[in-house]
């Protein structure tokens, strides 16, 4: 199983993790639940022009660039919980020597060809161009500043010749045409292959059945691979000089390259050959609807060309996701980035609602308020709910015990009944692909367990029949403990928690999917401390975040010079409480790279503050260091742990460094 691989220029934003990342982390946890064999595989696409044209407008090179969210876009994913086998990038050697092997083998076969062709060439900037480097005015919705290769204003493919008033998007003169070489891929060689290959699946999405059928009735075209610049994998020959293989085409070829790479981590170099030669393995293309020709049809004929690899089995698209009525924009950043997200919310929530509102046959919409109601009326009132007085009760009534199940009522084997379908009914749904349908399965539970709770009215049965009561509760846990293992495709973090509570994690290698629902706890077994699940969202939260749309400088990675910001009167400076403090304590939060939660004493004052700082300090050594604070900022909650202040430091191209004193001077002492 593979996601499509993310651009290395930029953070995770929601709608990419609606798209493909979170649907096939849902499809990868089922499938490991069930006992399937399965490799998760995934990277960064480095090559490509939107990085070369990021790297020249910062002054820095496209290494840089790369590398720089590479570390981002990684950690992003692990903080959500985005688990892969192997997490590779595409300017790894590995990934270089398998792409040039393919543009040798096709070409070998007779499936490429060298063309002179004419392209735009600026005198001023000396070089040709690539589509991305030329904007004009689209031919067809007359939009300015439509690119050279797609209007984002129409969504039509563009080609750089068709644009009304082409300029340098660099430097903005008016390039000319000029004579230049490039390779072909013979993409229409392949069309009747292509066809009899995907009118097998018929059951695939329409989406992406109807997007090729229209691709097929225009005919398939030859398309150039290789561009007149020098970044990326260079092509293999000695007239290819200058020349670079085309980001469409090395890209795909990076699922190949990271699963060698995974082998070969592994100790096992020919491990890679099962996944990929092997034709009983299904490979799963998870992506959204933008990439759907590049894997349904491009990717397909490459592999058909190169022969012996097997070929996509299942190309679960999803549509777009919207954010608050709009089409989401980076370069307006109206969008909400995960690293962003993740410095305030924990991550279930965002997985649920993103799930629950997944863009599967139509593009949907992502709202805050939709967000922070799902979150406080489903998750905390619903599911938290059931689980806080199930596990209440026992602590309450039972001495945190499990008590001896009675004689059980026909409500209670109704109950029972809903809960050992479960799994065929989630899992088939999973199956099918249709994530919501199967969260909104999964909450059923939920809600069944709260009528359930209510109607038997344990709290009278307790003492008018204690008999009923315990087979109430016993009934109840065994919903809460198959929630705590079939809602771990969606909710990892909480379902690890409830497991915890009831004290079955040690035991969670050992649970099938299909045995999920079976009784997992036996009279007696001591269960854990209960905590809060989930934790109400208020108003104004919801409103700082609907606050930030549309702010640039609020994405997290900027670029290394900042931009002067808006004078101010020394009465706004006066309204920030800057006081000299040291720090006492400091440890990392759990489960996260960069966070460190800190205990500092301002004079007589002691606090607890939550720094983003872990990526360049170790907790050991901050111990002791006099910093400045921010003392007067509200508390917030990051990744659920209090901050009530916030230190000050320096950032430069993703590197910090702290403000700290050069002299001693008493901690609590104001800075002016």
């Amino acid at each position: 199983m593979t996601s499509a691989l993310p651009y290395a220029n930029g953070p995770i934003h929601l709608g990419h993790l609606a798209g493909c990342y979170l649907p096939a982390d849902i499809f990868v946890r089922y499938h490991r639940l069930k006992g399937t064999e399965v490799l998760y595989i995934c990277g960064t696409d480095e090559h490509g022009v939107p990085i070369t044209i990021q790297a020249e407008a910062e002054g820095v090179s496209p290494q840089e660039i790369v590398d720089r969210y590479y570390e981002n876009i990684k950690t992003s994913f692990a903080e959500m919980g985005i688990l892969f086998d192997n997490f590779s990038r595409t300017t790894r050697e590995i990934h270089h020597r398998l792409a040039q092997d393919f543009f040798l083998r096709l070409l070998e076969k007779g499936y490429m060809d060298v063309r002179e062709v004419e392209q735009f060439y600026c005198p001023n900037c000396e070089r040709f161009l690539a589509d991305r480097y030329i904007v004009g005015t689209c031919p067809h919705c007359q939009a300015d500043r439509a690119r050279g290769d797609v209007c984002e204003q129409c969504g039509r493919w563009l080609e750089p010749e068709v644009l009304i008033d082409p300029q340098c998007k660099i430097c903005g003169s008016r390039p000319s045409p000029r004579s230049t070489t490039h390779w072909f891929f013979k993409l229409s060689e392949f069309q009747e292959s292509l066809e009899q290959w995907l009118a097998e699946k018929k059951d695939w999405r329409p989406s992406v059945l109807n997007l090729c059928r229209g691709w097929f009735r225009e005919g398939l075209e030859d398309r150039p691979i290789t561009r007149d610049q020098e970044w990326g994998v260079k092509v293999p020959l000695p007239e290819g000089e200058g020349k670079v293989l085309y980001v469409w085409f090395d890209a795909p070829i990076g699922y190949i390259s990271s699963t060698v790479e995974w082998a070969e981590l592994q100790g096992n170099t020919d491990a890679w050959r099962t996944w990929w030669l092997d034709h009983d393995t299904q490979l799963v293309h998870f992506l959204a609807k933008d990439n759907i020709v590049f894997h349904a049809i491009i990717w397909p004929a490459m592999l058909m060309g190169y022969g012996q690899y097997i070929l996509p089995g299942s190309i679960p698209a999803n549509e777009f996701l919207n954010l608050e009525g709009r089409k989401l924009s980076t370069s307006e950043n109206w969008a909400v980035w995960l690293p962003d997200y993740l410095r305030e919310f924990e991550p279930d929530p965002l997985r649920y609602c993103l799930t629950v509102n997944a863009p599967e046959g139509r593009d949907s919409d992502f709202s805050w308020r939709d967000f922070q109601v799902r979150n406080n009326n489903e998750l905390a009132d619903i599911l938290g709910n059931f689980v806080n007085r199930t596990v209440a009760f026992v602590e309450r009534y039972y001495g945190g015990k499990i008590p001896e199940a009675g004689a059980l009522a026909t409500e209670d084997r109704e109950v029972l009944a809903e809960i050992e379908s479960a799994p065929g009914r989630i899992g088939e749904a999973i199956e099918r692909f249709e994530f919501k349908r199967a969260l909104r399965e999964l909450m059923k539970l939920a809600e069944r367990g709260n009528k359930y709770f209510n109607d038997q009215e344990p709290w009278r049965t307790i003492n008018d029949d204690p008999g009923l009561c315990a087979a109430t509760i016993v009934t109840c846990l065994r919903l809460v403990s198959a929630i705590s293992f079939l809602g771990e495709p969606f909710l990892p973090f909480t379902t690890h928690k409830i497991r915890c509570i009831l004290g079955l994690e040690e035991r969670r290698d050992e649970v099938h999917w299909d045995d999920a629902v079976w009784e997992t706890l036996r009279p007696g077994h001591r269960i854990g401390k209960l905590e809060i699940l989930f934790r109400k969202i208020d108003d104004e939260t919801i409103q700082r975040q609907v606050a930030k749309l549309g702010k640039k400088e609020d994405k997290e990675i900027v670029a290394p010079t900042p931009e002067a910001k808006e004078e101010l009167g020394i009465e706004d400076f006066s309204k920030l409480d800057l006081r000299v403090a040291e720090v006492k304590t400091a440890e990392r939060v759990p489960g996260t790279d960069k966070l460190i939660t800190l205990q500092i004493e301002m004079g007589e004052e002691r606090r607890q503050i939550v720094a983003g700082i872990g990526a360049e300090y170790e907790a050991d050594e901050l111990i002791g260091k006099k910093i400045v604070v921010v003392a007067n900022l509200r508390k917030v909650k990051i990744r659920g742990v209090e901050s009530h202040g916030m230190l000050l430091a320096a950032s430069h191209q993703s590197h910090i460094s702290l403000v700290v004193l050069d002299r001693d001077i008493e901690t609590g002492a104001g800075v002016s």
